[in-house]
């Protein structure tokens, strides 16, 4: 008969010494009760508590494997792309060939067809939540992929993430697969790429070129920047003249230069196209500077010459004023003596502006005059000079819009939002102090410009 006091079988539950016995007295006045009449702390009791706590940690088990197998599967059947920024669930495939003909470069990012390969990169359609036929355009090089892909991730993560308006790449070579992948991924809108046409970024035939050598070499040797570069002639001459009559524009009545290795430094919240259509604007900057005028010796004296031929161009209530030099201030474009130009202009790789400005009579017929003239390879006259002059002629003051509440940088300079509330809640992160914006600079043509315009808000 089983004598609990005597008995010393295995399955006895005094077989080994109770480890927590010194435990007891304290036990005895924390823990409830035993089952059946048996005191607190009974081997019972014990192994009650202990089958409790197995069973928790076999649930906790079951449910950790059940998240990871979760997790796994979630992982390769709808895989995040972790290289694009956004949370779309979207995911690169390779290309596969699929022996559809090239078409050139006038590709979107329905199906990419990089010139000549046959390979296309399927992408997921993106809807345009912008109002406006718009589009950012961007003049680049392969070999610009990454600071083209740094100007893109500040102008998506400060303003286009929420309005997905469409990338516009041009180039005077076929765009490589790379390019294109890779700034598909980075843009929350659509992308197309363009190849521009030889005779937009050639010498004319009309050009003498040992003149135009000549004058290189000469310009090389004064040291005039970019003074022997014949392809950045090319760029100032296709965006003076080119650039809007691109096929894939066509559609667009509104653009925004973006440049690469740029800097983007303020939030915005409104959508900068609209505002432009509502407001009355045709031509926005962030900043105005003066030209160097050994680049543009004869530009001023050939736009008097056509104006005197095409006065109807002028706008009444034009902004002449904002290009004289002082002492010719009150002065009109028939003066005897005519009044001289004072170099200043707007820093055009940062445009946003109406397309019809550029497609209007009076623009064509100015820059076919200038083209004529030869000034784009006989000095350098650039893009900058050219379109401010236009502006600020053939527009009224109140259609040209200074963009102050934008923190923007180009090298080498940048300029930032003065007031205090534009800082507030990292609205703008300017990396460097408000005092060095270059509005204050005593290079700014912006004191000029705030005379005859008025400061928007911002400045």
């Amino acid at each position: 008969m089983y004598n609990p006091a005597t008995d010393r079988s295995p399955i006895s539950p005094s077989f080994t010494p109770n480890p927590f016995d010194k435990y007891k007295s304290a036990r005895e006045g924390m823990l409830p009760d035993g089952i059946n009449g048996i005191g607190a702390g009974s081997w019972p009791d014990r192994f009650s508590a202990r089958k409790k706590v197995g069973e928790r940690r076999r649930v906790v088990r079951v449910l950790v494997v059940a998240f990871l197998v979760g997790f796994l599967i979630w992982f390769f059947v709808t895989p995040l792309n972790w290289t694009t920024g956004r949370n779309s669930g979207e995911l690169y495939t390779p290309p596969a060939t699929d022996g559809a003909e090239s078409k050139g470069q006038h590709e979107t990012t329905d199906k990419l067809n990089p010139q000549g390969d046959g390979q296309t990169i399927p992408q997921e359609p993106r809807g345009q939540v912008g109002k406006e036929k718009a589009s950012f355009v961007m003049l680049i090089r392969n070999g610009e992929l990454e600071d083209a892909l740094k100007s893109m991730k500040q102008i998506e993560d400060r303003f286009n993430h929420r309005y997905h308006y469409p990338w516009t790449f041009l180039n005077d070579v076929p765009f490589t697969e790379e390019f294109m992948r890779e700034t598909t991924k980075r843009a929350s809108g659509k992308t197309e790429y363009g190849l521009i046409p030889k005779e937009h970024w050639s010498v004319p035939d009309a050009i003498d070129q040992d003149k135009m050598k000549a004058a290189m070499k000469k310009m090389e040797e004064d040291r005039v920047i970019y003074g022997g570069s014949l392809s950045y002639r090319h760029m100032c001459r296709f965006n003076s003249g080119f650039f809007w009559r691109q096929e894939l524009l066509e559609k667009y009545e509104w653009y925004w230069r973006v440049e690469p290795g740029i800097g983007f430094y303020c939030d915005v919240d409104y959508d900068p196209f609209e505002f432009m259509r509502l407001s009355g604007k045709k031509y926005g900057f962030t900043i105005t500077l003066p030209e160097y005028k050994s680049t543009i010796p004869t530009l001023w004296s050939q736009t008097l010459e056509f104006m005197k031929k095409n006065p109807q161009y002028l706008n009444s209530n034009s902004s002449l004023q904002y290009l004289l030099e002082d002492k010719d201030h009150g002065k009109v474009l028939t003066s005897d003596p005519p009044p001289e130009y004072n170099g200043c202009h707007f820093w055009s790789n940062f445009e946003i502006a109406s397309l019809d400005l550029w497609r209007s009579e009076a623009y064509r017929n100015y820059f076919d005059h200038l083209d004529n003239a030869g000034g784009f390879f006989y000095e350098r006259w650039g893009d900058a000079p050219v379109h401010s002059i236009a502006a600020a002629l053939f527009l009224g003051t109140q259609e040209v819009h200074h963009f102050a509440d934008m923190g923007y940088m180009h090298v080498p300079w940048s300029r930032c939002p003065q007031p205090d509330e534009f800082h507030k809640y990292a609205k703008c992160v300017c990396p460097f102090e408000k005092k060095e914006s270059f509005d204050l600079n005593g290079w700014s043509c912006q004191p000029r410009w705030w005379k005859i315009a008025g400061k928007e808000y911002g400045a």
